[in-house]
């Protein structure tokens, strides 16, 4: 069955789907970056509030800048903006389709219908998820890079800008002229500290054209942190054919694990939806929440996918039966990772390893190894080296934490240990190639990149170290490196 509201009452009996009336929706929210995890995340959020008759003016228009956004609204405009949810459970799949978006904003370069669409007062948030190396950071200093063409291009073209950011700020511009109030910018990436990198991103953009606009949404506008936690696998053949399977034919389904978190400040300027009833946690303390999540399960993946794509293994799952990568994870998060993170409410540090633990082995879930290893000049930067920083600061256990630079190392060479080819994998991956390709010789040239390790070059055992850990995978391969941190 084609996938669209007037097929919704014909679709299979045990397919979830709205019992609200989606023509009674009006837009709240814009949501710009509308992949796979929105819609199996925020967007499940807020059609769980519909399903109780709440939220109904807390619509979702997706939007992108990207020219590859088009195919996306083009794909859902077809199904009236409709997602298939499916849950892989090692119990049992079920499915759900989820109806909280109503539109979504023309792709344009200018982003003018972007800009129009964030000035109408009836949006009240602006919702971003656009990779942790979206926000033009300094990989190493966290600063604005005030350099990158695109930054320069909308400080000089601030009405016709070429990012998010400089649309946001372009439409908050109209709407302070227009006396409208300012909407809440909130940020659903994996960043410790995610609201107030977008505050700084966008303040830094502001002041380069308009120190008075920038003030003013300094003084206005509200970004809140967030902490957002749901394995949520890339769409492929695999799953089209899976939602075939169930009964519905969709051209954009989203699959993901029987596992949600959403942890959020309570900062937004123009209401919000009614969040915790929907399971939301509202607290002052997203650091702690986002500080165990970020460096246990995205450190974690950085660690399994890595060694995963060295010895050819394709899956997240399969890793975890790997016995060698497997019992890796658990030795590194358990004594070197966990020592570093706080406990939340009801939760220590080990207990969430044991729970990542779960989720990284769940076989249902079919996460491939490239996706988890993409673009890890902004995921070791983000993920792995604020941990080894701090555990080589206080002169506690790091030598899992230090073979995983020297596995990621070896990775960018280009080639896996049974002679085949890692494709391109990070937007940097000609520049990391060409240093992995110079460290063979002289392992110590991949630390040079000051963008990625900055002063930890002057950290004489973490060099010492690195050198011991590059040159044992040079010789004898992962497998022996994985091993020899085991103690086998």
């Amino acid at each position: 069955m084609k996938l669209s509201n007037a097929t919704l009452n014909r679709l299979p009996a045990d397919i979830k789907r709205p019992h609200y009336d989606r023509s009674a929706i009006t837009p709240g929210i814009v949501h710009i970056g509308l992949g796979n995890f929105h819609r199996a995340h925020q967007s499940w959020y807020l059609h769980r509030l519909m399903q109780t008759g709440d939220a109904f003016d807390w619509g979702i228009v997706g939007a992108g800048v990207r020219a590859a956004d088009q195919h996306q609204r083009e794909r859902l405009a077809k199904q009236d903006y409709l997602t298939t949810l499916i849950e892989l459970d090692p119990k049992g799949r079920s499915a759900e389709i989820v109806g909280s978006m109503v539109d979504f904003v023309a792709v344009e370069e200018n982003n003018s219908s972007l800009i129009a669409q964030l000035a109408k007062p009836e949006i009240r948030i602006v919702s971003l998820t656009v990779t942790e190396g979206g926000y033009y950071l300094d990989s190493v200093t966290r600063a604005f890079d005030n350099q990158h063409p695109d930054i320069k291009f909308d400080a000089e073209n601030p009405d016709n800008p070429r990012t998010a950011f400089g649309a946001i700020i372009a439409a908050l511009k109209l709407r302070k002229a227009a006396g409208s109030k300012p909407f809440t910018c909130q940020s659903c990436d994996n960043l410790q500290g995610n609201g107030d990198i977008l505050k700084n991103t966008i303040l830094s953009l502001a002041n380069l054209s308009d120190k008075t606009l920038a003030d003013w949404i300094e003084q206005n506008c509200s970004f809140p942190n967030s902490m957002v936690d749901c394995i949520v696998p890339a769409t492929g053949e695999k799953e089209l054919a899976l939602a075939k399977d169930m009964g519905i034919e969709d051209d954009a389904p989203v699959t993901h694990e029987n596992f949600r978190q959403w942890v959020i400040e309570d900062k937004f300027c123009n209401g919000r939806p009614n969040w915790q009833d929907a399971g939301v946690t509202i607290t002052d303390d997203v650091h702690s929440y986002e500080s165990m999540k970020i460096r246990i399960l995205n450190g974690g993946h950085q660690l399994i996918a890595n060694a995963g794509e060295m010895l050819s293994i394709e899956f997240i799952s399969d890793c975890m039966e790997h016995n060698l990568i497997g019992n890796y994870f658990r030795k590194v998060a358990i004594d070197e990772i966990a020592p570093n993170v706080e406990s939340v409410p009801n939760m220590t540090p080990a207990d969430y390893v044991r729970l990542i633990d779960q989720r990284f082995s769940n076989p249902e879930i079919i996460d491939t190894v490239r996706r988890v290893a993409f673009d890890g000049s902004s995921r070791q930067t983000g993920f792995i080296l604020p941990t080894l920083r701090q555990a080589l600061q206080v002169h506690s256990a790091c030598e899992g934490l230090i073979l995983s630079q020297a596995i990621w190392a070896r990775m960018c060479e280009g080639t896996r240990e049974d002679g085949s080819l890692i494709m391109d994998n990070d937007p940097n991956w000609d520049d990391l190639k060409a240093s992995a390709k110079r460290a063979k010789e002289t392992p110590i040239i991949w630390l040079q990149q000051r963008h990625i390790y900055g002063d930890l070059i002057n950290n004489e055992y973490f060099v010492d170290r690195f050198v011991y850990w590059y040159s044992l995978i040079s010789s004898y391969g992962t497998a022996a490196a994985l091993r020899a941190c085991l103690g086998h």
